[in-house]
């Protein structure tokens, strides 16, 4: 059964609301940077949103939004899934406010906000930040918030520890010499399928 979508107009200075159901998944603990770092499961939860409502974003690439997941209010930045749609990450906070478990149906409004949040920094990142030379911070600390976004999510996607490491040397360099976005980078993930949507275990519990 097709989903409903529908829009209205929320309080100034956000724009249309967008409405629907989606499925409260828990993602493979194989396919999340937990697992990696040695945790037992994933600390957070995700679900994915209809093609036609991520068609009234603004953008294919990530979206700064303002909404509310059953009655739980929050704010988020939703990520593209590589497939023309995207993916808001839920942690284990915004769940318990929301009273869902994975395998729910939840209600979902959002909007896209009119100001971009700033990104979490990775320990790692920050680091090597920290070391750089000195027109990397300055370049760092004058970019938007949007273009620290792209650099963290090129850094991120990743798969292979050597590869993340990489990265981050590259982005160091590419800061230093004045360079304000990470090259070459899809924001979409459409093109280069570096971004994706967490693959469910639909069978795990709390």
């Amino acid at each position: 059964m097709k989903r409903a979508i529908t829009t209205s107009k929320t309080r100034s200075g956000d724009g249309e609301a967008i409405r629907f159901a989606a499925v409260l998944h828990r993602p493979k603990a194989d396919d999340t940077a937990d697992n990696r770092a040695g945790a037992s499961r994933p600390e957070w939860f995700f679900l994915k949103l209809p093609k036609d409502a991520s068609a009234k974003l603004p953008s294919r690439g990530q979206v700064a939004v303002r909404g509310v997941l059953n009655a739980a209010p929050f704010e988020a930045t939703l990520e593209p899934d590589g497939d023309g749609s995207h993916w808001l990450k839920i942690d284990r906070k915004l769940r318990a406010s929301a009273g869902a478990e994975p395998g729910d149906n939840v209600k979902v409004e959002i909007s896209p906000a009119t100001e971009e949040p700033e990104p979490v920094v990775p320990a790692d990142l920050r680091k090597a930040l920290a070391s750089a030379a000195p027109k990397a911070r300055e370049a760092w600390a004058d970019i938007t918030p949007a273009a620290r976004r792209d650099f963290i999510h090129w850094i991120s996607s990743g798969k292979r520890a050597e590869t993340r490491v990489k990265r981050i040397e590259t982005a160091c360099d590419m800061l230093a010499k004045g360079k304000r976005r990470p090259c070459c980078f899809d924001r979409s993930g459409m093109y280069s399928k570096s971004l994706s949507c967490p693959v469910a275990d639909d069978e795990s519990s709390l």
